[in-house]
Formats: structure tokens, C-alpha cells, sequence
């Protein structure tokens, strides 16, 4: 019997781009719901993830976290799916690239900004993604390129990637610029896509 796949998320997290990955690999997995301060901090899913954070997944016996890591695991553990360039394909190299950028930069200067935090220009030099302004440049030269960040192939870089360039127009975090809303109108009308959203949307709902 393979091995059972085990998803923790809430609705309202990150999750959501785990659900997504999870709906693009195609192979059945457990949803686990928990909420904020309560079942996040207990004990039990305290030791799955000390950091009492969804998402997360357990694949058997290995569990993993963090929305970048799970969804470059997936990929790397479903290779039918075809979310990852093969290795020793050039691909990698973009693949890769912007999956961490997006883990990096990307989020550390998006969440600076959405707690109005911006760093002072002498000191730029000192944190990783120096200015908003050079993520964005540098973001909208990535979906500019071709037509997923790896090239001619979606992967689980566009699913995680491509989450945040979408969550970040939806709430002001990053300009609407006309590669961001084009690339994201490409990948958000993928079928896998639409189905995660309707199950999270539908999980947002209170019962009747």
C-alpha cells in the first residue's frame, strides 16, 4: 500500500497553495482542518510542526513543512505529475531560482510591507532583498521571460510563485503591473487550480 498522504491547512493560511500542489499532483491525500491558538498549539500537532504553523504534510513517515519545501517535495516525489524539470535538465536552474526567490525576497519583502516596515535606503545593503522596488523589477523579469518561470513547463515554482504574485495583487501587497495580472490569469485558470479553490472556499463556509 503507498504511503498515506496527510494534509494540514486552514482555509485561510498558506495552505492554500499546498492544496493547489496537492490537486496539480493528482494522488489522494487527507485533509487534517485546524484553527488558529487552539488545535495549531496542541500537543499533537505541535509535534508534526514545533513551530504550530500550517501548512504541512505527512507522506508516510516524513513530514514536511513550510509551503515552498512541501510543494518542491511533492514534485520531486510525484515525477509523473511533471512539476519539476528532470534533473540534469537546464530548467532546473530557473525552476529552482525562483522557487527560492519567491521563498525569500519575496516573502520577507512583502510581509515587511504589509507591517509598514521599510527599509532604510543607507541600509539596504544589508538585508537580502534590498528594496521593494528591485523584487518587483526583478519578479516581473522572471514571468516576463517565457511563459512559466522554468520555461515551457508549469511547475510547482509557478504554483508557488505564482500564489503569492496573486495573493499579493488581491491585497495590495505588490502593484497590479501587466505581467503579474497576464501571468497570473495563465496559471490561476488551470483546472487543478480552480478545484483547490473551490474546496478551500467551500472549507471557509460555516456549516449549516
Amino acid at each position: 500500500m503507498a504511503d498515506e498522504l496527510v494534509f494540514y491547512t486552514n482555509p485561510v493560511s498558506r495552505g492554500r497553495i499546498v492544496r493547489w500542489m496537492l490537486e496539480e499532483v493528482g494522488r489522494p491525500y487527507r485533509t487534517e482542518l485546524l484553527d488558529f491558538g487552539t488545535t495549531m498549539k496542541a500537543p499533537a500537532y505541535l509535534a508534526i510542526n514545533p513551530m504550530g504553523k500550517v501548512p504541512a504534510i505527512k507522506h508516510g513517515d516524513t513530514v514536511v513543512t513550510e509551503a515552498g519545501a512541501i510543494c518542491a517535495y511533492l514534485a520531486d516525489v510525484f515525477p509523473e505529475a511533471g512539476l519539476a524539470p528532470p534533473h540534469g535538465d537546464p530548467r532546473r536552474g530557473p525552476y529552482y531560482r525562483w522557487m527560492f526567490f519567491a521563498a525569500g525576497p519575496v516573502e520577507a519583502s512583502v510581509s515587511n510591507k504589509a507591517l509598514g516596515f521599510e527599509v532604510p535606503k543607507e541600509r539596504r545593503g544589508t538585508i537580502g532583498y534590498g528594496a521593494m522596488e528591485d523584487v518587483l523589477n526583478a519578479l516581473e523579469y522572471a514571468v516576463s521571460q517565457s511563459e512559466y518561470l522554468a520555461g515551457d513547463q508549469f511547475t510547482a515554482a509557478d504554483v508557488y510563485a505564482g500564489s503569492q504574485i496573486g495573493w499579493g495583487m488581491m491585497f495590495g501587497a505588490l502593484e497590479k503591473r501587466p505581467a503579474f495580472e497576464a501571468y497570473w490569469q495563465r496559471i490561476s485558470s488551470r483546472p487543478a487550480a480552480i478545484r483547490a479553490r473551490e474546496i478551500d472556499d467551500a472549507l471557509r463556509q460555516p456549516a449549516p
